[in-house]
């Protein structure tokens, strides 16, 4: 029977797989990394700087040099065969991540009490288990983001996670320094080894990571001199580290509106409490025999604090899910199967229709950065992964009905709570383009009706409500030179454009998710507030709009 399952799990894992490759070619700007890639080596080759490279959709190069000489053989060949052999080296590096994690899953699942000899029972499990991790990594957001952009992330994490994992050797170590010249996170393995007294381990690791670097400086001399004395801390090159996709810390903080001044500061502080406490958990799995769960667990801490983890950096996280759905426990199974839902699919997205708390859709658009914070906070739960309890199932319905009372308390928490400053994942201001869409501006239209609609005041406006936002649109009078919109108490405000849609006449519009909070505020030019709407938002809204 669980031959029949593993074979089924494996007829998903290529059905998925082939179906995704395929759509990944039909897309227009399908591998759009790994053209960057190939678009920064190719400059390269010809004697222009591989850091000043930036792509038709304005990606740059951003990996350390090593990395360039690593990717050095794509260029050597037609664009066409590198696409498909990056496709299949992805499709592949999900199978080597599933064997480990998989085995080390149905480890887990052997030590609890199940009629059979114990032998027989992980040597079954193993295979459907590795089965099951492969096909669930197939359809998860992280390794479709990889087939999508065409990433060298998966490849990072199997180094890593097969060096974290290895029994003892003279090699240990190695591969994860060398994943750390090709990218930096990975070095927060050496903090790993030494905080499990694996000195030897560490200093491979670094050895491998400094021999990289300096093989890059003595070929790539110019280009290494410009990433280590100023590239290295240009986060901001790689995107607007604000947006969604960056589910780390730093970008939940971004997010959240804290100001320049202080995130430096507070963004170090909880990284450092963050990885202090997931090394001691895995420290503590290491030496209870879980080295796999233990390397997940580390190779989550840099999801978190890495100022950059996008999608197809999360791999790790949906590796921890699976190690949690396959834990004693029910508490551990859910809060499995929500990380894995949530590594599955997009919450913000799919759950908006009915989020209409501002603070529930927050938790929603950040859910995996929550999540992985958590998991590194508070471990897999070590004893438990190791001591079956004979009373699980005289327990379980105990064990589900905590699980309910914490999950709808932590809901009715976020319920209440108002949106936080500056973190409003449906807000935008609109444009002048945008001034011919009725369902953006709608209080007037053309010249004559909007002047008759402003009344003098500074802002005149109008509201519609919809399910998950509010619509703001109006007409500012000659004395406002700037208007701000504060989605709730403290934080950056934003600027609202004000558009010369008409002569004589300047409008605008934007939404919001909620105007509970929300102030509007209109300046003069020389920076005198002239109107503040706060009361009268909540009003138009509570009216209907």
């Amino acid at each position: 029977m669980r031959d029949r399952r593993a074979a089924l799990l494996w007829v998903g894992f290529a059905v998925a797989a082939l179906v995704s490759v395929a759509l990944v070619l039909r897309r227009p700007d399908r591998l759009s990394d790994l053209h960057i890639y190939h678009g920064a080596l190719t400059d390269l080759r010809a004697g222009r700087p591989l850091y000043g490279y930036v792509a038709p959709n304005g990606g740059p190069f951003t990996y350390p040099p090593f990395a360039a000489l690593v990717l050095w053989p794509i260029t050597t060949v037609p664009l066409g065969v590198v696409e498909a052999l990056w496709l299949a080296a992805t499709c592949a590096a999900v199978v080597a991540i599933a064997i480990p994690v998989g085995r080390a899953l149905a480890e887990g699942r052997a030590a609890m009490p199940s009629p059979g000899t114990a032998g027989d029972r992980t040597t079954t499990s193993a295979s459907v288990s590795i089965a099951a991790v492969a096909a669930v990594l197939m359809v998860a957001a992280p390794v479709q983001s990889n087939l999508r952009f065409g990433q060298v992330s998966i490849f990072i994490v199997l180094m890593a996670l097969l060096d974290g994992m290895a029994p003892p050797s003279r090699m240990r170590g190695v591969l994860i320094g060398v994943a750390a010249a090709i990218k930096l996170t990975p070095l927060l393995f050496v903090l790993y080894f030494l905080a499990c007294g694996r000195y030897r381990d560490a200093a491979r690791a670094l050895a491998a990571f400094v021999g990289c670097a300096a093989l890059a400086l003595a070929v790539l001399p110019a280009e290494s001199l410009t990433y280590w004395a100023g590239t290295v801390t240009q986060t901001s090159r790689i995107g607007n580290l604000a947006s969604l996709g960056n589910q780390s810390v730093h970008g939940m903080l971004l997010r959240i509106g804290m100001d320049e001044g202080s995130l430096p500061l507070v963004w170090a502080a909880l990284v450092a409490v963050i990885c202090a406490l997931a090394l001691l958990r895995a420290r503590a799995l290491s030496r209870l025999g879980r080295p796999g769960h233990a390397a997940v667990l580390v190779g989550c801490a840099t999801v978190a604090a890495s100022p950059v983890s996008w999608t197809h950096h999360q791999v790790w996280t949906i590796l921890a899910a699976m190690l949690l759905v396959g834990a004693v426990g029910v508490a551990r199974r859910v809060a499995g199967a929500l990380l894995l839902a949530s590594m599955v699919l997009s919450l913000g997205v799919v759950l908006a229709p009915v989020s209409m708390r501002p603070g529930v859709q927050f938790l929603f658009e950040n859910a995996r950065a929550i999540g992985t914070v958590v998991l590194c906070v508070a471990g897999f739960g070590a004893v438990a992964l190791t001591t079956a309890r004979t009373h699980a199932n005289r327990a379980f319905p105990r064990g589900w009905l905590r699980v309910g009372v914490a999950s709808l308390g932590a809901l009715a928490f976020f319920a209440v709570q108002p949106l936080p400053a500056g973190a409003d994942p449906t807000f935008k201001a609109y444009r002048l383009p945008d001034v011919v869409n009725s369902r953006y501006f709608f209080v007037c239209r053309g010249p004559v009706e909007c002047a008759r609609y402003g009344t003098g005041a500074p802002v005149t406006f109008g509201t519609r409500s919809e399910k998950t936002k509010v619509r703001v649109n109006g007409v500012v009078s000659d004395q406002v030179a700037r208007l701000d919109y504060h989605s709730a108490p403290g934080g950056p405000p934003r600027t609202i454009p004000l558009l010369a849609a008409y002569p004589g006449v300047r409008t605008f519009s934007f939404r919001s998710a909620t105007m509970a909070h929300g102030q509007l505020i209109a300046y003069s030019a020389d920076g005198r507030a002239l109107a503040r709407y706060d009361d009268e938002l909540t009003a138009a809204v509570r009216a209907g709009g």
